[in-house]
């Protein structure tokens, strides 16, 4: 990672109200963030795609979105408006190098997993209470090579249909919300016991 200057800055165009979020910014929320949460899009370029993940991320409670600068979409007007307000509550920080950002990740001991319709293991047997990067591919090509590699796992969703894979969006909200599942207290189950009463004769 980068050495550190300052956390954030502010678009120049005085009218868009969304900070700008650094490198800097992904080492401050590993650093305060006692089990940090990251969802990382490796080269989305539909900014429906983005605004869509950017919706679902804030919605599980997700410290930050992490994506190339790139080859991959930039938080445009588009990204914002499909998002419905998300941008301006999680950041969303753009990196020089995917890779070494992973690695950076797995070095603070946060547990990245890729997702990939070709893995061997699925989604909902992987242990996702803890340091957590979900890593999900670009539209069409999936994980690039490298950034499959870097992970320290892949996982898929255990489709039952007939279509084999889901629009990148909508595969990063099950796993968002999986992790979220996971994540959350358990809480006790309301009483739905229901007491019969005779009935008079």
């Amino acid at each position: 990672m980068p050495k550190r200057t300052r956390r954030r800055s502010r678009h120049a165009n005085l009218s868009d109200k969304t900070p700008e979020y650094t490198e800097d910014t992904l080492v401050d929320i590993v650093d305060e963030q006692p089990s940090p949460f990251l969802l990382v899009l490796d080269g989305v370029q539909d900014p429906h795609n983005l605004g869509a993940c950017l919706r679902g991320a804030e919605g599980a409670g997700v410290h930050a979105v992490v994506a190339p600068k790139d080859r991959a979409v930039a938080l445009t007007r588009v990204v914002r408006v499909v998002a419905s307000g998300a941008a301006e509550h999680v950041p969303f920080v753009q990196v020089t190098n995917l890779a070494r950002t992973l690695r950076y990740l797995k070095e603070q001991r946060v547990f990245v997993v890729g997702a990939s319709d070709a893995a061997e293991r699925s989604l909902f047997d992987l242990d996702l209470d803890r340091p957590l990067a979900l890593v999900m591919g670009a539209e069409g090509g999936g994980l690039r090579r490298l950034t499959s590699e870097t992970c320290d796992v892949l996982a898929r969703i255990p489709m039952q249909g007939q279509v084999s894979c889901l629009n990148v969006s909508v595969a990063a909200g099950v796993y968002l919300f999986e992790a979220l599942r996971q994540r959350l207290p358990s809480a006790p189950l309301p009483n739905t016991h229901i007491t019969l009463k005779p009935k008079p004769r």
